[in-house]
């Protein structure tokens, strides 16, 4: 990154480069908090009308085709741990081991990065777009607030995705690795529910609930909030990259935090 700054000398660029990251992350706060304050009773009609559009476009037309690759995933996965676990005569503990790895960690940040990809860093280069054509002056000029007719909206609709998409796709494993171990029969309900009663501990839960709607709020805000504002003097050519650079930096820190929680 330094190197994208030619003519100053290290010491220079070193500072505009940790001035321009600190800006980075003070704009994605400052914008959270914004969309953390901005309620849905100060909006018109219309932009409720807009929200529930943008919800239902980043939500719909996704959420099939998860929920299939979610369903093969956890086959997949639950055949080979059974397998494995039945090899080295530990087959009591291999749904427990399922659950764990692909509800616990793999299916919720699955979602997540599948919103990102499909939804969120595209709302990015939309937004960054329109703040270079100055579609952001024009609604300025008129009255209206960016944050509120063009962010806000992709944010909300990224958050929702991303947990609907987590918490359907959670439910869907469950189920195949039901069937996958059991069939289609309900001989081993009960001790499948004490199972996931043990797993699921009250401590777990919570875990699990702060890191979907943390991982939702990273995914849907960085990208988002990279594309509100010109990076500024002597920025990269590949300044775009930055964002999703701070993306899979958060993500990587909530995912360790979840499993410091949930093991230590």
């Amino acid at each position: 990154m330094l190197s994208h700054l030619p003519g100053y000398s290290l010491p220079e660029r070193l500072w505009r480069t940790v001035r321009r990251w600190a800006l980075a992350w003070g704009r994605i706060v400052y914008l959270g908090a914004v969309v953390l304050v901005l309620s849905p009773s100060s909006y018109s009609p219309s932009a409720r009308r807009t929200l529930a559009r943008q919800i239902y476009l980043d939500t719909a037309p996704i959420l099939l085709g998860f929920t299939v690759l979610a369903a093969l995933l956890a086959l997949v996965i639950t055949r080979i741990v059974v397998v494995t676990a039945l090899s080295y005569g530990l087959s009591r503990y291999a749904l427990e081991m399922v659950i764990r790895v692909l509800v616990l960690e793999l299916i919720p940040l699955t979602a997540t990065l599948f919103v990102a990809m499909r939804c969120t860093i595209p709302h990015g280069t939309q937004l960054a777009l329109l703040r270079q054509s100055g579609h952001f002056e024009a609604l300025r000029a008129h009255g209206g607030d960016p944050v509120r007719m063009e962010l806000l909206p992709r944010v909300v609709a990224g958050v929702f995705a991303s947990i609907t998409l987590a918490a359907l796709s959670c439910v869907v494993a469950l189920v195949m690795a039901y069937i996958s171990v059991y069939g289609f029969n309900l001989a081993g309900l009960p001790g499948y529910t004490r199972m996931f009663g043990h797993v699921f501990s009250p401590a777990v839960t919570l875990v699990f609930v702060l890191k979907t709607l943390f991982s939702s709020l990273a995914v849907a805000l960085i990208p988002t909030a990279a594309g509100m504002y010109d990076a500024g003097e002597g920025a990269a050519p590949d300044s775009e990259l930055g964002g999703l650079a701070r993306m899979f930096a958060v993500l990587l820190l909530i995912e360790v935090g979840s499993l410091v929680g949930n093991y230590y």
